[in-house]
């Protein structure tokens, strides 16, 4: 069972879900480039906007397939490490400290940890690794919006992740990621979007600790 799965399972306690071209066509100006250079050339950028948040803190709203949604706020800071702070309803936090993945449900008293790679969300933390091996660009209607999907075909339990990018110059590398979706093995679909995005932030690498709940019956700070 990945994250994404058990936590898209908890109910109430959901967790880990432009403008137009120019008229003149830019094959008028410019000669075409090759469809497989520009795939590549966006990967490129893909990458280079995921390398290029150093920290950075926003919002998010997660969805889940039921159309249950919960809120919080989403901290970064390379290399990998993230912690996801759901509302208070939610008693939940998760967090990733470069390497292993965990959930802590401090509802039941619960922890339970996954190394990065085995989940969709290794495709955010580690982009070095698995956007360019496993990612392709998903067509989309808006030349502003790049949409990747990434997944290993070898390993389906770890289900498929799809980044959304908005083109945005104030965001590292001129792209913003809006949102992802990430789909279990078991077709269970989990939505996150992103909005009020701050980029080089101060972040403290207590950030991404937490409190055992197995250790003590406090409530979580």
């Amino acid at each position: 069972m990945t994250i994404l799965h058990k936590l898209s399972s908890v109910s109430l306690r959901v967790a880990l879900g432009g403008a137009l071209a120019v008229a003149l066509p830019a094959a008028i100006m410019i000669p075409a480039v090759p469809a497989a250079a520009q795939r590549a050339d966006r990967l490129d950028e893909v990458v280079a906007a995921l390398r290029g948040i150093t920290t950075m803190k926003a919002d998010f709203v997660q969805t889940d397939r039921n159309g249950q949604s919960i809120g919080g706020t989403i901290t970064m800071k390379q290399p990998g490490r993230v912690r996801f702070e759901y509302e208070p309803s939610a008693k939940m936090l998760v967090v990733s400290n470069g390497s292993r993945l965990t959930l802590i449900d401090y509802q039941v008293n619960q922890l339970e940890s996954w190394p990065i790679g085995n989940s969709p969300l290794g495709a955010l933390l580690d982009p070095r690794r698995d956007v360019k091996r496993y990612g392709k660009l998903m067509p989309t209607s808006n030349p502003n919006v790049v949409s990747v999907e990434v997944k290993d075909t070898s390993k389906p339990e770890y289900g498929v992740f799809t980044m959304i990018f908005t083109r945005d110059s104030a965001a590292p590398g001129g792209l913003k990621l809006a949102s992802w979706v990430a789909l279990d093995a078991q077709n269970k679909r989990t939505t996150v979007r992103l909005s009020n995005h701050r980029y080089g932030v101060s972040v403290p690498d207590s950030t991404f600790t937490y409190r055992d709940p197995r250790r003590t019956t406090r409530r979580p700070r």
